[in-house]
C-alpha cells in the first residue's frame, strides 16, 4: 500500500510528504534580526500548538543563559515586567490565547517581539512598531516549525542569551537532514524505509512516545503529528519522571493494551536516563507492547533532536496515508475555533 505511488497521490492530496522533504531548508531562511536592543533579565515565549514547538525544541538546543518560560495559555507569569523579553508567536497571527498574552505583555511594559505568518499579530506589530519576524507561508503550523525555530534562534543570538547557539551549526545540520530524509522518501520501499516500517507498526493504535530530557521536545512533536497528521490519539512522556508514576500504570490494567510504544533514545542523554530505558523495558516485558526503539542519529544534540523530529513527521504522514486519511486538514480544530468565535 505505502509503495503504491498511484494510491499515494490519491490520498496525500496536498503533497504533505513532499513538504516534509523540504523542511530542512527552512533552517536556512534568513530573518535578519536587527533592532533596538535593551537589557533583559528573563524571557517568556507565548504560543500555542505548533507555534510553541520551536520554543520547546530550544530547551534542548541552544538552551538559554537567562530564565526562559513557555506560556501556552491566556495569561503571563506574575513576574513579567519591563525587564522581560516577551516573544509572542502565532503562525496564523490570530490565536486568541496568544493575543491575550500580548495584551498582558503590553500592560506589564514587557519588551515585545512578534513571530507570525500574518493576521492580527502582523497588523499590531506594524501599527505599534514592534519587531516582527514574518514567517514564510506554510499550509499548517506544524509544517513550518523549523522556520519558527530559526527565528527564535536568531533572536536568542542577537540578545546573547543562547547557551550553545551557532547559526553555522544550524545550517550544517540542515545539510545533514537533507541527506537523511532521502532515506524516508515515499519512493523508498517499506523494507528499506524506517519511517514506513514504524508507521505500519503504529497503524490503528494509540501511540505513546517517550524521550529523555533532550529528546522530550521531539517526543512532544511526535504526539502532535500523530494527532494532526494521522488523526490518532497519542501521548508523550519523559524519563525519568516516567519511573515515578506512569511506569506502574503499564503493569496492570487494561490487560489488553492496544498501544504502540516508541522510545526516542539519544546517546547524549545522561547515562542514568539510558539505564532507565533499559531497565524499564526489561521490567515491563510482557506487561506492555515492546517499545519501538529509535536510536537518534547525529553527531551532536541538535542533529539528533531534529533527526527525531523529522522522523516523526514522516512516520505520522505514512500512518495517515496507510489508513486512507489525507494528513493535511484539521477540520475539527477549525470548526472548534469558529464555534468559540460564535459564542
Amino acid at each position: 500500500m505505502l509503495d503504491d505511488q498511484s494510491y499515494f497521490r490519491e490520498i496525500d492530496k496536498s503533497d504533505a510528504v513532499g513538504i516534509a522533504l523540504q523542511e530542512p531548508n527552512q533552517l536556512l531562511h534568513h530573518f535578519g534580526v536587527n533592532f533596538e536592543q535593551s537589557e533583559i533579565k528573563n524571557i517568556v515565549y507565548a504560543g500555542m500548538g505548533g507555534s510553541a514547538l520551536a520554543a520547546t525544541l530550544s530547551l534542548s538546543w541552544p538552551r538559554f543563559k537567562d530564565p526562559f518560560e513557555i506560556v501556552r495559555g491566556y495569561n503571563l507569569p506574575p513576574y513579567v515586567n519591563e525587564h522581560t523579553l516577551c516573544i509572542v508567536s502565532s503562525y496564523s497571527g490570530n490565536t486568541e490565547e496568544t493575543l491575550s498574552a500580548l495584551n498582558e505583555a503590553e500592560s506589564k511594559a514587557a519588551k515585545i517581539i512578534i513571530i507570525a505568518g500574518g493576521g492580527k499579530l502582523e497588523e499590531i506589530a506594524n501599527e505599534k512598531k514592534y519587531p516582527l519576524l514574518l514567517l514564510p507561508s506554510a499550509k499548517q503550523p506544524r509544517y513550518g516549525v523549523f522556520y519558527n525555530y530559526r527565528a527564535l534562534i536568531e533572536i536568542a543570538l542577537f540578545y546573547g542569551v543562547a547557551l550553545d547557539g551557532d547559526i553555522s551549526k544550524l545550517e550544517g545540520t540542515a545539510a545533514f537532514l537533507n541527506e537523511i530524509v532521502k532515506q524516508w522518501h515515499q519512493q523508498i520501499p517499506v523494507q528499506e524505509n524506517l519511517a514506513k516500517q514504524i508507521a505500519l507498526d503504529c497503524l490503528g493504535k494509540s501511540v505513546v512516545v517517550y524521550g529523555g530530557p533532550l529528546m522530550a521536545p521531539a517526543a512532544y512533536k511526535w504526539k502532535i503529528d500523530f494527532n494532526e497528521n494521522a488523526k490518532q490519539v497519542a501521548w508523550n512522556g519523559t524519563y525519568s519522571e516516567f519511573n515515578h508514576n506512569e511506569f506502574i500504570g503499564w503493569s496492570k490494567q487494561p490487560t489488553e493494551k492496544p498501544y504502540a510504544v516508541v522510545d526516542l533514545r539519544s546517546s547524549f542523554e545522561n547515562p542514568m536516563i539510558m539505564k532507565r530505558f533499559f531497565l524499564s523495558e526489561r521490567l515491563l516485558s510482557g506487561l506492555r507492547p515492546a517499545p519501538i526503539v529509535v536510536n537518534a542519529v547525529g553527531v551532536d544534540v541538535l542533529s539528533q533532536l531534529l533527526y527525531c523530529v523529522l522522523l516523526g513527521d514522516f512516520v505520522s504522514l505514512y500512518c495517515a496515508i496507510a489508513a486512507g486519511t489525507n494528513p493535511e486538514p484539521v477540520e475539527l480544530v477549525e470548526k472548534f475555533k469558529q464555534m468559540l468565535r460564535d459564542q
